[in-house]
């Protein structure tokens, strides 16, 4: 059995080293848990994973929930999940309150002007490590090319990408089972004891009961606080509002952040008045820069809507109370869908049928991660990006004079510290920032 103790530190070095995104945090869990501690076998980690992509919400946030209730149970996933959020919740919290209060933030800019180039090359790092693992031939390769091409320049909603994958990996591996699987027939003795399930991972079998019972628990937990408001405040109450609204988001967040920000831009904008135009691009700036899910930006935009709609309260103590509400709301459902859920997905592991269907899913995955580094790339290095559509095709074309020749720089000195001298992201991020500020005061 594994001390509760070293796993809770591990999962602390987890949320401390969750920069770069869905990739590059899924990479680090990875690392951890297969690679140097061998908690989990890569099947098993793959399996979770692929579970976590199907639900709605940060599926990073979700895995490391579901690692930690396969180490340690309920306690186990609750650590895992709550600290992998607390530090990009505190981060965000203090800065939003700078740029709230003082909105004029030359050492805060500064100061992360480094980290979108050093994160740059910690995702697309990812990307490379993470389809290595994946695409283990040319069937595996062909959906994550078709994935990306569907996402990136058709603009599939990522949710039909995911049915059509899992629906060629199913009909694909009762023709050709061993050209639908994540790991390749040819295992070398080493990966084979490596997939062997190591002792400290027993699963109990679900019950309807004990189902029902966790269901019903987590429920009450994610709408009683909307309810208790609505009642104490009314429905035009801006905690109301952000409640009932973001609680929309927690449940139709498929495919990551990036596939809901701009519903949230909008709503955000133009419905309820919450943020000013581009001040979401400042909050995404935020939630990018810092650890933990890029969903945080909801923090942002929940402490900006009570900070201006006070109700009567201090901006300041209704923009934080709203951070916290907002956050409850968003990452309540995570728990729900992984205590619920996981132990039905531990039962069908075995299931070959859905094995080779969650296989294919795996290999689309990595296509729309490569469209997420992509899209991240483009807006690091361009202050524009032009979209422009051909035959149905959407195209994104930078605007070539918006170039920021700081970022590029920084850019390629992150790659050579990352990839060159094999530097861990905290070193590449640390010297990124620090070449980033004095550029920032020599400079700019």
């Amino acid at each position: 059995m594994i001390p509760f103790k070293e796993a809770f530190i591990v999962w602390l070095r987890v949320a401390l080293y969750s920069f770069g995104g869905p990739a590059g945090q899924i990479a680090v869990m990875h690392k951890i848990l297969v690679e140097e501690k061998r908690w989990i076998n890569e099947k098993r980690f793959l399996h979770a994973l692929n579970y976590c992509m199907l639900l709605p919400g940060p599926e990073a946030q979700q895995l490391a929930t579901y690692m930690g209730w396969l180490l340690h149970k309920t306690k186990g996933g609750l650590v895992a999940g709550g600290l992998f959020v607390l530090p990009g919740f505190i981060a965000i919290l203090v800065l939003s309150i700078l740029y709230a209060v003082y909105r004029e933030t030359a050492f805060v800019e500064a100061l992360f002007y480094g980290i979108k180039p050093a994160v740059l090359a910690i995702v697309i790092g990812a990307v490379v490590k993470i389809g290595r693992r994946t695409l283990k031939n040319r069937t595996m390769m062909t959906i994550a090319v078709l994935a990306f091409v569907g996402i990136f320049f058709l603009q599939i909603p990522f949710p039909a990408l995911i049915v059509g994958a899992g629906v060629i990996g199913f009909l694909g591996g009762l023709w050709r089972r061993h050209a639908f699987q994540v790991v390749g027939a040819e295992a070398s003795p080493a990966e084979v004891e490596a997939e062997e399930d190591p002792p400290h991972i027993q699963v109990a079998a679900p019950s309807a009961g004990r189902t029902v019972a966790t269901a019903s628990f987590w429920f009450s937990l994610w709408v009683i606080p909307t309810i208790a408001l609505l009642l104490t405040l009314g429905r035009d109450h801006i905690f109301v509002q952000e409640s009932v609204f973001f609680s929309k988001v927690a449940v139709v967040t498929f495919g990551g952040a990036y596939a809901v920000l701009a519903y949230i831009a909008q709503q955000a904008v133009e419905v309820y008045g919450w943020l000013q135009p581009g001040e979401m691009l400042d909050g995404l700036g935020m939630a990018e820069t810092t650890p933990g899910p890029l969903i945080m930006v909801v923090q942002f935009v929940g402490f900006m809507g009570a900070f201006r709609f006070p109700g009567g309260m201090d901006p300041v103590t209704a923009g934080v109370l709203a951070s916290c509400l907002v956050t409850w709301v968003t990452f309540v459902p995570c728990f729900f869908f992984i205590f619920v859920g996981a132990p039905y997905i531990e039962v069908v592991r075995g299931n070959r049928h859905l094995t080779a269907a969650l296989s294919g899913i795996t290999a689309a995955v990595v296509g729309v991660i490569l469209n997420l580094g992509l899209w991240f790339g483009l807006n690091a290095l361009f202050a524009e990006i032009s979209e422009v559509t051909r035959v149905g095709f959407r195209l994104l074309v930078p605007v070539w004079s918006t170039l920021d020749p700081g970022a590029l720089g920084l850019s390629v000195f992150a790659f050579v510290l990352y990839f060159g001298f094999k530097l861990n992201m905290l070193k590449t991020i640390g010297l990124c920032v620090a070449a980033g500020m004095a550029y920032s005061i020599l400079v700019l």
